[in-house]
This record gives C-alpha cells, sequence and structure tokens, in this order.
C-alpha cells in the first residue's frame, strides 16, 4: 500500500466515485513523519468501526493506525475480543488468530517475513485484550519476550472481559464488581508491565489514550526499537465504559482520572541502555534531517 502502487487510471477517473479518488489523493500511506494529527486524512487504514458510541477503544485504533511508521509494510496480528469487530474494517494486513495465541502467531510471522522479504522492513505489532494477554495468552506473550521475537505487543487493557459480559481478567483492578463477577476482584492488578521489563522487553510503557500526541510517541517507539533492538510491550487502557457503567461521554474523563498520580494508569516507562541510545541516535537524526530542510 503506497502512493506508487494505489493509483487511479486516467481513463477512469472521471467514473471513480468522489470518495474513492479523495482516499487515494489524500492518503498518509508513503507519508514521512505521518502521525495522530493525520486522522482527518487517514481514511484509507480506517473510517468507520462497529464498535459502541464513545468507546476509547476506537480512540486508540485510530491514534495508533494513523502512527505506525509503515503502515503499508505492517502486519497486525489480533484475537478474539472487541478489537476483532474493528480489523475487517482496517486497511493494513492483518491476521485474526485463536484467543491468546497472537504472540505465537506472530514470532513466526516475523520470521517467515524476513526470509520472504530480506532486506525489507517488515513490523509486525500484536493488538489484543487484556484476556487474550495476560490471561488465556500468557503462556505465549511472555515466551515470545523470551525468545526476543522482534514485534510490539499491544494490550488494550478494559480491566475485564468486555465483549463477553463483564467477567473478570487478571488485569482488573482489586475489589471492583463486574456484572458477571458479583463478589468483587479479590487480588491485586497483575502487574504486566513490570514483568515484561523482567521478561526481556526492551521498551515498556504503561499509559492511557487520553493524549494522542503522547500515543504517537509511543507507537513510533515500541515499533522502532523492535525492529532493531528486541520485543516492546505497550499496555494502554481502554475502558469499557459500557461494563463500567459510564455514559458514552466519559469515557475520555475515565482515563483522565485514572492517569493521576498515584493511580494505576500513570505514566510509566521503561527503556533499556540499548533502546536509549537507539532513541537518540533517532532523534540527533530527525535533528539533522530538520536542519537540512530549514536550509535548503
Amino acid at each position: 500500500m503506497s502512493k506508487e502502487k494505489i493509483q487511479i487510471c486516467p481513463e477512469f477517473y472521471d467514473i471513480m466515485p468522489p470518495e474513492y479518488r479523495d482516499l487515494v489523493e489524500q492518503a498518509t500511506y508513503g507519508k514521512e513523519g505521518r502521525g495522530w494529527k493525520d486522522i482527518g486524512q487517514s481514511k484509507e487504514l480506517i473510517e468507520s468501526h462497529s464498535l459502541c458510541a464513545g468507546c476509547p477503544e476506537s480512540m486508540a485504533f485510530r491514534y495508533i493506525l494513523a502512527s505506525l511508521p509503515n503502515p503499508e509494510d505492517t502486519v497486525m496480528v489480533g484475537s478474539t475480543g472487541c478489537t476483532s469487530l474493528v480489523f475487517p474494517m482496517v486497511a493494513v494486513h492483518n491476521i485474526h488468530s485463536l484467543f491468546g495465541n497472537q504472540n505465537a502467531v506472530a514470532s513466526g510471522l516475523k520470521r517467515a517475513l524476513s526470509v520472504r522479504f530480506p532486506g525489507r522492513i517488515k513490523d509486525v505489532v500484536v493488538l489484543a485484550g487484556d484476556g487474550a494477554t495476560v490471561d488465556i495468552g500468557l503462556d505465549m506473550t511472555l515466551q515470545a519476550w523470551f525468545r526476543q521475537e522482534k514485534f510490539t505487543t499491544i494490550c488494550f487493557d478494559n480491566e475485564l472481559y468486555a465483549n463477553t459480559g463483564g467477567q473478570e481478567s487478571g488485569l482488573m483492578r482489586k475489589g471492583f464488581v463486574a456484572k458477571m463477577a458479583p463478589v468483587g476482584k479479590t487480588f491485586d492488578k497483575v502487574r504486566l508491565p513490570e514483568i515484561a521489563r523482567e521478561s526481556g522487553c526492551a521498551y515498556v510503557v504503561n499509559c492511557t489514550v487520553s493524549k494522542p500526541n503522547l500515543v504517537e510517541k509511543v507507537i513510533r517507539n515500541a515499533v522502532l526499537i523492535a525492529r532493531e533492538i528486541g520485543p516492546t510491550y505497550l499496555q494502554l487502557y481502554t475502558p469499557c465504559i459500557l461494563e463500567i457503567g459510564k455514559n458514552s461521554m466519559e469515557g475520555l474523563q475515565e482515563m483522565r482520572d485514572s492517569e493521576k498520580p498515584g493511580e494505576r494508569f500513570r505514566y510509566y516507562e521503561y527503556v533499556t541502555d540499548s533502546a536509549k541510545q537507539f532513541l537518540a541516535d533517532l532523534e540527533a537524526k530527525d535533528k539533522q534531517t530538520a536542519a537540512t530542510a530549514i536550509e535548503a
């Protein structure tokens, strides 16, 4: 998917639907430095979805897709859950795995792509919910990190099983009462970011998706570090407003409340020394490029 690959034949241009002409002419694929501010033009990646009105996952999807460094050469691996309702509407190559085995599928995919396309960058990004990541799929999540598989894992943490009635997950906070967890969670939220750090991830972030510029930064960092250094992990709070008893307009405030100092989604970042050096070199390169452009 690039400007060179998708073009409208001049003979057919006048009869093509205006929506398609706009998609091709205003698309962001192939654009250097693309990010969340390009959401209005990134219709080629996602335009509509079937999630609930006001769902924070829909915001997260748009920010992530707009921030992928190289969407035309990215393959996303999803799992059963609310995210699987969106992937059919996403114009980035994606695979729907069995519930919980997304990191095993991504491991084989990343290796196969390196053989099939030697010398060409092919990013693999896993995106799954907390049930697939820390409950049913924890074994395969950890083993991918132990093996130092070079791809990014993103967990949409809504702290329960959102699309099956509100069952308890390992990432549900202690004491929370859900429709299908009436006695409340009896133990603390599993500290998966810390586990990811101890399991060999080169870059780990725990945050909400209330700030699009922050999401853009961590997505870019995670994908680029995974290319060169090793596995990366992002845990993003995307609360299920339906299951926690909020109105459709309250998702953003829920995330803001949960990221305050002392709260469970206060910003947390871990970066290995090698990843820090990589990001510093990347920043220096970007500054040099910007300076050269100004001089020109």
